[in-house]
């Protein structure tokens, strides 16, 4: 199944709308997300120009400056496939997901007045 009718299904279950994550925008991703530390931690501010908005860490969040590094949304879906079918929630959604099956996803109305 595809990536996007994945997050489009994802979109359904929780009640909101579809905004794609092209694969050639930006994320902001931690290391510790691309070595597998769990849960992962995702979420998502305004797009901007070449950028999703969206933020995914595993793990424990340190606010540093080079915690986050870009990636282009493309190349996910072999350093960090669990993820890929969150990314079409819009700006303002979050979520913490395993591997094992949990997944919580919710609005979060603060990431849209940063």
């Amino acid at each position: 199944m595809s990536s996007d009718l994945l997050q489009k299904q994802i979109c359904d279950k929780y009640f909101t709308g579809y905004i794609p994550s092209p694969d050639n925008f930006k994320i902001g991703i931690s290391k510790s997300a691309l070595d597998g530390i769990q849960p992962l931690n995702g979420l998502r501010y305004e797009i901007t120009s070449d950028t999703t908005g969206w933020y995914i860490w595993g793990g424990v969040y340190f606010d540093s400056p080079d915690f986050f590094m870009p990636m282009h949304v493309i190349h996910l879906s072999q350093q960090c496939p669990l993820i890929m079918k969150f990314l079409g929630l819009p700006p303002g959604y979050r979520f913490l997901i395993d591997d094992k099956g949990y997944e919580d996803v919710w609005f979060d109305e603060s990431l849209l007045t940063q």
